[in-house]
């Protein structure tokens, strides 16, 4: 933009200096010319006076080389029936054409023009004054004067440009941080601010841009807290569902009954917790896969062990950090472990694998026919929302991966949160430490 601002101000003040310039530079010819044949015009003036004293030709002679012209060879009298006095340049038809038109005229020579004046003499005859003028002297000085308008052309220009690009500096300055927090804030930064600066323009469109950002940052976080009263209003029902817990008799089934309230009980303060989380809180937090894991697969083994699945894990031997919140990615690995439960049948094996290159989850169900449909948010083959694996997807993507889906090693899906740009498609089970939580029956 800068450089554009500096084109358009040298496009137009050359536009504007040669509609200056060029006149000036024709009118410097012109004066030239002018004070050349104005010259002219005084010596053959003296010649016309030293006619009306004498026409003698020797005298006349005399009187031409007492001239300026007359000593540099440039005057020259024409008088009738006699020849000519001086040095001549002009032709005889010119001095002819002089003499019939009787008032002066130019004709132009091998070195210059002749400055041709008819007079009349005593006898009533036509004489004519030549004073030859010089193709030196009709552009005297003119290139100097040329040389010295291109100067101030230049300067001209060149002044108006750098002022226009100190002028316009400042409005590209304020464009440029306009442009920068735009970008950041559609990188997801909510905190993206730019101050307000430049033109009034800018300075209103600055304004509006962080109004903007507020009314988002604003609106979003009313979201989240509408979600956490949404989860708040669970805990009525759960607290009906302890009741109803607390009143079963001792027994591995009411033990699990009250470990599963347990666990439903902490997911709600987490997700009310993270809900109510600002979206800076948010974007600075960064979480442990395989802390989470291991926390989701404690909560999804009761229902493993109901099921009779048997499952493992892969991997888990270090921790892998992720950029993404602790609330998010809790439903990332619940989408990813409840798909395995609510598509593939009762007693059907699943294998978590973690690493610093994926999370990796296959089981031996029916696997997923159209990969594509399964991701497509509100879409479902198999009778669900279709929300979880597109969540995954959406979470993967803001963590810096992606989302895989194909044929495991079990026979069924293979969903993977990738997070590595390099890891391969077919993403092989990394080495690390194997765990089976149930019988292989």
């Amino acid at each position: 933009m800068r450089w554009a601002l500096n084109r358009l101000a040298l496009a137009i003040t050359s536009m504007v200096a040669l509609a200056f310039l060029v006149p000036l530079a024709v009118v410097t010819r012109q004066l030239a010319y002018d004070r050349a044949i104005g010259d002219a015009r005084q010596q053959a003036a003296a010649m016309v006076a030293a006619l009306a004293v004498d026409e003698d030709p020797h005298l006349l002679t005399r009187a031409v080389m007492s001239t300026t012209a007359g000593s540099e060879g440039r005057l020259a009298v024409h008088l009738p029936d006699a020849a000519p006095v001086g040095v001549v340049h002009a032709t005889a038809t010119d001095v002819a054409l002089a003499a019939g038109y009787r008032r002066p005229v130019t004709a132009d020579t091998s070195g210059g023009l002749a400055y041709l004046l008819p007079t009349v003499i005593s006898d009533g005859q036509t004489a004519v004054i030549e004073v030859h003028v010089p193709r030196e002297d009709m552009e005297r000085g003119v290139w100097r004067s040329w040389l010295a308008l291109t100067g101030l052309a230049v300067i001209l220009v060149g002044g108006s440009t750098l002022v226009a690009d100190r002028l316009g500096s400042r409005i590209v300055r304020s464009t440029r941080r306009l442009a920068g927090a735009a970008r950041q804030l559609g990188t997801g930064d909510l905190t993206a601010r730019v101050a307000p600066d430049g033109p009034a323009e800018l300075h209103d469109a600055a304004q509006a841009f962080n109004g903007l950002a507020q009314d988002m940052r604003r609106l979003i976080d009313a979201e989240r807290e509408m979600a956490a009263d949404l989860s708040h209003r669970l805990r009525t029902p759960l607290t009906a569902l302890r009741l109803d817990v607390e009143a079963m008799p001792p027994g591995p089934v009411g033990e699990r009954m009250r470990q599963a309230c347990d666990l439903l009980d902490e997911e709600l303060e987490a997700i009310i917790t993270g809900a109510r989380s600002s979206v800076g809180e948010r974007d600075t937090e960064c979480t442990d896969l395989v802390e989470v894991l291991a926390d989701r697969l404690a909560f999804w083994a009761v229902l493993a062990e109901d099921q009779q699945r048997p499952w493992t894990v892969v991997g888990g031997d270090r921790q892998v950090p992720l950029p993404v919140p602790r609330g998010d990615l809790i439903l990332a690995v619940d989408a990813l472990l409840g798909n395995v439960f609510a598509h593939t049948p009762e007693g059907s094996a699943f294998q978590v694998t973690v690493s610093p290159d994926a999370l990796v989850v296959d089981d031996a169900g029916p696997g997923i026919a159209d990969p594509a449909t399964a991701v497509r948010r509100g879409t479902s083959g198999a009778g669900s929302t279709g929300l979880g694996l597109d969540i995954v997807q959406r979470i993967a993507i803001a963590a810096g991966g992606r989302l895989h889906i194909g044929t495991g090693s079990l026979g069924g899906a293979r969903v993977a949160l990738v997070l590595a740009a390099g890891a391969a498609s077919d993403l092989p089970s990394v080495s690390g430490e194997r765990r089976w939580h149930a019988d292989r029956s």
